[in-house]
């Protein structure tokens, strides 16, 4: 199995998240093992049972030669593009995680809150990481930077919401929502 290279183990989970088994199932309960690969390197490598039908899933990423520099904030990885997952797949997982926070989220108890914060925080990081691609001087997301089916069909369904323009503006949006709520 050749390593993966992800950004960070927020990058790996979601990569694997967006990998469904044949039945269909996404999520799978993993555990993980570092190893040491032929070439010396070290990686993670995640398996567990398919929670649809049991097959084992199992995932290897080669970890980060050197330290990782750590920001303040979640992010799913550094400056550079994923190569993992592409532009479209990060709009559909900011579009996703944004869904599931209702309209008038001030008025709403604590927990919920809190679940609202997570989803924005995620929601944000996954915009930031559409525009990692957008080339320097760019105005858009180029069609080149989306290479999965879902990408594909995201982008294609509306490519209008891959304008830098635009993306800037729905950052700003669960950005001031995320504001709100604390």
């Amino acid at each position: 199995m050749t390593p993966l290279v992800a950004r960070s183990a927020h990058e790996a989970h979601l990569y694997m998240d967006l990998q469904p088994c044949g039945c269909g199932q996404g999520r799978f309960p993993r555990g993980a093992t570092v190893l040491t690969l032929p070439d010396g390197e070290l990686a993670r490598r995640y398996a567990g049972p398919c929670e649809g039908c049991g097959t084992t899933r199992e995932f290897l990423f080669r970890l980060p030669a050197g330290p990782v520099e750590v920001e303040q904030g979640f992010r799913y990885g550094g400056t550079e593009p994923s190569r993992l997952i592409d532009a479209g797949e990060w709009l559909w997982v900011a579009e996703n995680h944004a869904r599931g926070v209702p309209a008038g989220v001030a008025g709403l108890p604590e927990v919920d809150r809190r679940r609202c914060r997570l989803r924005l925080t995620a929601a944000v990081a996954a915009l930031d990481e559409v525009v990692k691609f957008v080339p320097a001087g760019g105005a858009r997301v180029p069609f080149t930077a989306v290479w999965t089916a879902l990408g594909r069909a995201v982008y294609q369904r509306e490519p209008g919401r891959f304008r830098a323009g635009r993306l800037a503006a729905v950052r700003s949006a669960y950005a001031g929502v995320l504001r709100r709520l604390d």
